[in-house]
């Protein structure tokens, strides 16, 4: 048995990935704890962990100097606090899933010689994990074009993304293309934290569409708390059947019942559509500095499982254009599905858990001599 200390930032992005490793490992009788910032709170207490670890962080600020020098001292406190719990935990290795409170936990266990590995989840490495690269033993993949990992000199491994046991439980339900009377079962949602913009443009395009597709429609939606009620009143008017909640437990097992999606394209999003083979039009979630889930979206457009819908560009008019010619296009659906199907990688986990009891198992000093 092995103890592995798991950090990740505190959204479902980095999280769900790490979650999945937790439960994996523990399936294979190894102690699991986690260092991370207080939006793990968010999550209800799901994460397998025997001891979940807040550690102080903050993102750096490279326009103002007073907020970048006050970032610095916070991160330099949170490594102190980590070399503090690491010394008490002794983990065999470390797996960081990117984010800036990885950075101080990742940056103590490298000086305290753990070995560790960083995982990145986005087709653009993250700039937390392109900082820590120089501390970490291997860097997991998830797309074999990753930008600017070449740039780091460390081995690499592509694993895939992995995602939580509650969707590889529904990953095998094959995709039932709409038939020509029954119900179009559509799923919105904009990501753990949610989408103003998916809950300004979705309802007021599904308004839009014909009454005899709208009649058909079951929409399941997840929006903020605050934009329910007037998401509700749209879908009234319109005479749509829809569920809203500002969060479902079970969206794993809704996307797997859809015949269609729209959602951001972060990187689990992307990661659990694949695996789970269901067509989606992304929406990336704009202003990113790398454009991380632009890149994301790209890769699923480019084989074949989605379809990219710049926010910039996007009205109710032209998404209600796009909806009704997929919605009325049963085996394009059906094509979609398939080929988002193949980009899955549904045993990532596996291959990830395998390379972290690997190092786990290694001396520090032999991994530093391996090729």
């Amino acid at each position: 048995m092995k103890k592995f200390m798991l950090m990740a930032g505190g959204t479902g992005g980095h999280l769900f990935p790490a979650m999945a490793l937790a439960q994996e490992l523990r399936r294979r009788g190894h102690q699991i704890e986690l260092m991370t910032d207080h939006r793990v709170e968010s999550y209800g207490g799901e994460f397998p962990a025997r001891e979940i670890h807040i550690v102080p962080s903050a993102t750096p600020s490279t326009g103002n100097p007073l907020k970048f020098a006050f970032a610095g001292v916070k991160i330099a406190s949170g490594v102190a606090v980590a070399l503090g719990k690491l010394r008490r935990s002794q983990p065999d290795a470390v797996v960081g899933f990117g984010g800036y409170p990885t950075f101080p936990p990742f940056v103590a266990a490298s000086l305290l010689g753990i070995p560790g590995i960083l995982h990145e989840q986005n087709a653009v490495m993250g700039r937390a994990n392109r900082a820590l690269g120089r501390f970490a033993d291997r860097l997991a993949l998830s797309f074999a074009s990753t930008r600017y990992a070449d740039g780091l000199k460390i081995e690499t491994t592509l694993t895939g993304n992995p995602v939580r046991d509650r969707v590889r439980a529904v990953a095998e339900q094959p995709y039932a293309a709409p038939d020509a009377e029954g119900p179009l079962r559509l799923v919105v949602f904009g990501g753990s934290q949610g989408a103003k913009a998916l809950s300004d443009v979705v309802p007021a395009a599904i308004a839009q569409l014909p009454q005899p597709m709208r009649q058909r429609l079951r929409v399941v939606q997840q929006c903020r708390a605050e934009d329910l009620d007037r998401v509700a009143e749209v879908y009234r008017q319109a005479k749509v059947n829809v569920e809203l909640a500002a969060f479902f437990g079970d969206l794993p097992e809704r996307i797997a019942a859809s015949h269609l999606v729209i959602g951001r394209s972060g990187a689990s999003t992307v990661a659990e559509l694949c695996v789970l083979g269901r067509p989606a039009i992304l929406v990336p979630l704009p202003g990113s500095i790398d454009a991380d889930q632009k890149n994301n979206a790209l890769t699923v457009e480019a084989g074949g499982g989605g379809w990219v819908a710049e926010q910039a560009t996007l009205s109710p008019q032209s998404l209600a254009t796009r909806l009704q010619g997929l919605l009325n296009d049963p085996q394009g659906l059906a094509t979609a599905a398939a080929r988002a199907k193949a980009l899955g990688a549904p045993r990532a986990v596996e291959k990830l858990a395998d390379l972290a009891e690997m190092l786990a198992g290694k001396d520090f000093q032999e991994l530093e001599h391996t090729p």
